[in-house]
């Protein structure tokens, strides 16, 4: 078990690191809203995948892996959500210069709009996960071991993972939170993650 468990940690590792949406749309959290915002749009990347994995063990994801129609209608709504952010942050930078150098400073938020839904929904729209967690945990629950309590158990290894991930995403940008809260660095910024998150939602649809 514990070879199993020591594998499965070094695999979840690296599919954690690889960039994507879930990265993208916390590190938009901080650039938008600081170290806060960050935080909430990280507790709503893992409450997505709380979700998932409970999903896992009923065998719900499965079942997604197994229905096109289910698969393709989940993707198109997650490449939209995408897309739709995109757009946002391409607005938030076209907004900005057109204030010129006016600088902006971060207003208090709700959790809704701090960036929570944000996490949240790009993580649960996102069929990819749910296929993931059907493909890969079943490959590592040893044989005679409880495939549930197994299963559970590598889920939230994942999810452990994911949160130290996104501590240091936060820490890593609240360093230079100042730097980034400027009005030509934050249009950059907008920019940069507008076109990387479009881009991730025509991805998504195109993949198969």
């Amino acid at each position: 078990m514990l070879i199993a468990l020591l594998s499965f940690t070094a695999a979840a590792a690296l599919i954690v690191v690889l960039p994507g949406p879930d990265t993208l749309v916390v590190v938009r959290g901080v650039v938008q809203g600081g170290r806060v915002a960050g935080l909430r749009t990280s507790l709503g990347v893992l409450s997505g995948l709380v979700l998932w994995v409970l999903a896992a063990v009923l065998g719900l994801s499965a079942m997604l892996k197994a229905s096109e129609y289910g698969y393709t209608a989940l993707k198109f709504l997650g490449a939209a959500y995408l897309i739709y952010m995109g757009a946002q942050s391409l607005r938030a930078m076209i907004r900005g210069a057109a204030l010129g150098e006016q600088p902006t400073v971060p207003q208090a938020s709700s959790w809704r709009s701090g960036g929570f839904t944000a996490g949240f929904l790009t993580d649960l729209l996102n069929p990819k996960i749910g296929v993931l967690f059907v493909s890969l945990l079943p490959g590592f629950v040893p044989a005679g071991h409880s495939v549930t309590g197994t299963t559970l158990l590598l889920g939230g290894v994942f999810i452990a993972l994911t949160a130290v991930y996104c501590g240091v995403l936060i820490a890593a940008a609240g360093t230079v939170t100042s730097w980034m809260q400027t009005p030509r660095t934050r249009r950059l910024l907008d920019g940069i993650a507008g076109v990387a998150l479009i881009g991730f939602g025509a991805k998504l649809v195109t993949e198969r």
